[in-house]
């Protein structure tokens, strides 16, 4: 990706220097992997036949070390955009959004085993085990509902294997009528997804894969059937506590006492990353710090990497684990302010992001589809919702009112709003509103936080969506590290993050010829092992 200059760039560009100048040679520097953010239409790349396949196949592959060093070099004294400035631009045609190949379901038969018998169904050309919720959740494993993400829900399981994380996303298929009294209580049953809209968010997950950051993805399956015991339980239990906690609160997701024979779902399981920042009690400015630049850094490398924009980053979808003990100030090495709370954060839910690898099409969420996110007022980042689809109707800082977003695809400053377009600065709204959020709800003592807010009050001029149109402002979460780097913030070997060995399933069943697949026979016993007993599943029929 080049910040290139010429008469293609769609946005006008100026000159900013931030922070403290850095002194050693640039030949020296570490900090390669992000690029200036290009300021460019996206070039149209016919798509790979293959990659359909190998969005689906790649999502479990061992992961490995980033490393972007010699793609991408960074210029230190590097042009500038700013959102503040209303700027008159050149329409261009958008690039496409890249189309899943869609193929008609065909069952695999089983292969021949004595001990396991599995049911397969194959979504865009990867074949997908066919599970019973109770082959999810068996007597003995747990789980617990513990949020409601875009188009997903999430919970928890633990077993004497560890833990994961499914999301459980209904795809389109029968499920039982609303009762009269779901009728009435106003449950609104969220839309089942169809193949196309699922492949989007698992392609960008196994972009994703390699960057630190970012949710580990384990495994997929489909599950279908009527629920168990356990599912319908702590179903019942989450959306007790949500309306003791918000009683206006709707109901979005189907009751498990209404799927079917044949309800589908397609369930993807993920590392556990600990509990949502909005559960999360912050208690020191070591933890604002850190949370703030992990989530900063992850975003600017995957912007780097993949042109990645979340579009939903809000306190829900970002997980903090402690993974340290914090380092006092007395014991640090370091005169920077990064790296000392021993928590890890975690990137949650790419179901309305955006993404453009090499060799590809654009992936993005068609948000048009549905203007709702934009007039809603339930929540606090709907703000955010409304600053997004705003800046692409006026290429500024001002947010323009619900009533303005009634309109699907109407001209913007490139013409008809399409979300595959690439504006990184959609990263930099949910950052400053991430830094809104955390500083409103701190539990620490006030001195910390203004001490805090002392020290990055530079930092917010420029991150505020709401400054004066003078301000110059940042372009991308790639231009914030560049200042936390130059400000002596984050130092550059604090940049240089690999990812640990993937994560295994601790859901898959799996049937022996698949154990055997590249591996020896110790590998196999070893593997087999370590499988929980699950009752015998006979092949389905669809």
């Amino acid at each position: 990706m080049n910040g290139n200059n010429d008469g293609t760039m769609s946005k006008q560009t100026s000159l900013r220097k931030y922070g403290k100048q850095y002194k050693k040679p640039k030949a020296n520097r570490l900090f390669v992997e992000l690029p200036q953010t290009p300021v460019r239409s996206q070039p149209i790349v016919e798509a790979d036949d293959d990659l359909a396949k190998a969005a689906i196949e790649g999502l479990t592959e061992k992961i490995s070390t980033v490393n972007l060093q010699d793609e991408n070099s960074i210029p230190l004294n590097t042009v500038r955009r700013s959102p503040r400035r209303k700027e008159k631009r050149t329409p261009s045609t958008p690039p496409p959004i890249e189309p899943s190949k869609l193929q008609t379901p065909r069952i695999i038969s089983p292969a021949k085993s004595e001990s396991v018998e599995v049911s397969r169904l194959s979504l865009s050309g990867g074949e997908l085990q066919v599970l019973s919720w109770s082959d999810i959740c068996p007597p003995g494993d747990k789980i617990v509902k513990i949020a409601e993400a875009s188009y997903a829900e999430v919970y928890r399981v633990t077993n004497e294997r560890g833990t994961s994380i499914i999301k459980v996303i209904r795809m389109k298929s029968p499920i039982k009528a609303q009762t009269k009294a779901q009728q009435k209580s106003g449950l609104v049953d969220e839309e089942p997804h169809s193949e196309s809209d699922l492949m989007g968010e698992l392609k960008i997950s196994e972009w994703l894969a390699d960057i630190p950051g970012f949710v580990v993805y384990k495994e997929r399956y489909i599950v279908q059937g009527k629920t168990c015991k356990e599912l319908l339980e702590t179903h019942q239990a989450f959306h007790k506590k949500v309306k003791r906690q918000d009683p206006d609160r709707l109901q979005f997701y189907p009751s498990p006492s209404r799927y079917l024979d044949d309800t589908k779902f397609l369930v993807v399981e993920l590392g556990d990353a600990g509990v949502a920042l909005e559960d999360f009690e912050l208690e020191s400015a070591d933890q604002l710090w850190d949370i703030f630049f992990h989530v900063a850094i992850a975003l600017a490398r995957a912007e780097a990497h993949i042109e990645f924009e979340h579009r939903d980053l809000h306190e829900g979808n970002l997980c903090i684990r402690k993974t340290a003990e914090p380092i006092p100030i007395e014991e640090r090495e370091r005169s920077s302010r990064f790296g000392f709370s021993g928590l890890d954060v975690t990137i949650l839910d790419y179901g309305i992001s955006r993404a453009h690898a090499q060799g590809s099409r654009p992936i993005a969420y068609d948000l048009e589809r549905d203007l709702s996110m934009f007039t809603s007022e339930h929540a606090s980042q709907c703000e955010v919702y409304r600053r997004m689809r705003s800046f692409l109707l006026r290429g500024d800082g001002v947010c323009l009112p619900p009533q303005s977003h009634k309109t699907a695809y109407e001209k913007g400053v490139n013409g008809p709003i399409t979300w595959a377009r690439y504006e990184p600065y959609t990263n930099v709204l949910w950052l400053a509103y991430i830094y809104q959020w955390m500083a409103g709800h701190f539990k620490g003592t006030k001195k910390e936080l203004n001490a805090f807010k002392r020290l990055t009050k530079e930092l917010w001029l420029y991150l505020n969506p709401d400054a004066d149109d003078d301000v110059p402002g940042f372009g991308s979460a790639s231009d914030i590290v560049r200042f936390a780097l130059e400000s002596g913030w984050i130092e550059e070997d604090q940049l240089m993050g690999v990812r640990d060995e993937a994560e295994k399933s601790i859901l898959s069943i799996l049937t022996n010829d698949d154990l055997g697949k590249g591996a020896d026979e110790d590998d196999v016993v070893e593997t087999s092992l370590r499988r929980s007993p699950r009752r015998r599943r006979h092949a389905t029929v669809l």
